[in-house]
């Protein structure tokens, strides 16, 4: 990959959409994570104004504390990056008292998970159309297209998405091409939607090296029988991930009713 011009293409892309959406720039929530730095300094390098929001909700200690190195960093670096932290706790747990929790503890655990991100996509549009701005997502191309590793209308619920098409591993070179935090290349992927340290690989059961190479598998028509030991292992959870997933990633599904009947 030609991370420079990878980068300078990226950028101008923001900056053209933004522009012609007559728009003042962008609003990025910050997790602590690769995808999140990577995209808000994307944002940052287009000049435009750029509002880093930190929006905890029982969080781990090592992602507040990342988040808040990552937004200290850029604000040295880019004079048109502004931040501000929305404690969501509070709402989040005003919100429990207000629903039924029957369930599995595995379905309720799951649908607050969920919950989380979707008070934290409100917030992110509130302030966008406070100041004009849009929601920059921070999705990359294995979370996006390939499990469906993200929230429908949460951290779903984006404007646009500038790291859609690159891998996780494209999205780590630029990550260090943009000098991003050390203690964020290094620290393990996580959606952070539990208010522990749990990581993606393990919620998915497999590392985003893995998954990489089961979407490109799939990409060129193999199936599970193709495979053996951890491949197979890894090519299934990747397939399992991918259909059940599939919801998300086609437009929604439309009712087209026959013109006769109109």
């Amino acid at each position: 990959m030609q991370t420079e011009k990878v980068v300078d293409h990226i950028v101008n892309w923001l900056k053209n959409y933004a522009m012609n959406a007559r728009v003042n720039g962008f609003v990025i929530g910050i997790s602590g994570g690769i995808d999140s730095a990577v995209t808000s300094s994307l944002c940052a390098k287009t000049g435009l104004e750029v509002l880093c929001i930190e929006m905890p909700i029982h969080q781990a200690a090592s992602h507040v504390s990342r988040a808040q190195e990552h937004i200290t960093h850029l604000k040295s670096r880019y004079s048109n990056v502004r931040a501000t932290r929305v404690d969501l706790t509070p709402v989040f747990e005003e919100f429990k008292t207000e629903v039924s929790l029957d369930g599995t503890q595995t379905t309720v655990d799951m649908a607050l998970a969920n919950t989380r991100a979707r008070l934290r996509m409100t917030a992110l549009y509130y302030h966008a159309g406070l100041l004009g701005m849009l929601v920059a997502g921070t999705g990359n191309k294995v979370e996006d297209f390939g499990v469906g590793f993200y929230t429908k209308y949460g951290d779903g619920g984006v404007d646009l998405s500038p790291i859609a098409d690159l891998l996780k591993s494209e999205v780590y070179k630029i990550g260090e091409y943009l000098e991003v935090p050390e203690s964020i290349m290094k620290a393990a992927p996580s959606d952070g939607l539990f208010g522990d340290a749990r990581s993606d690989e393990d919620q998915i059961g497999a590392s985003y090296p893995e998954l990489e190479w089961a979407m490109e598998m799939k990409d060129q028509g193999q199936t599970e029988d193709d495979f053996e030991g951890r491949q197979k292992q890894v090519f299934q959870i990747f397939m399992r991930y991918n259909r059940s997933n599939t919801h998300k990633m086609i437009p929604i599904p439309i009712c087209e009713i026959p013109k006769n009947l109109k």
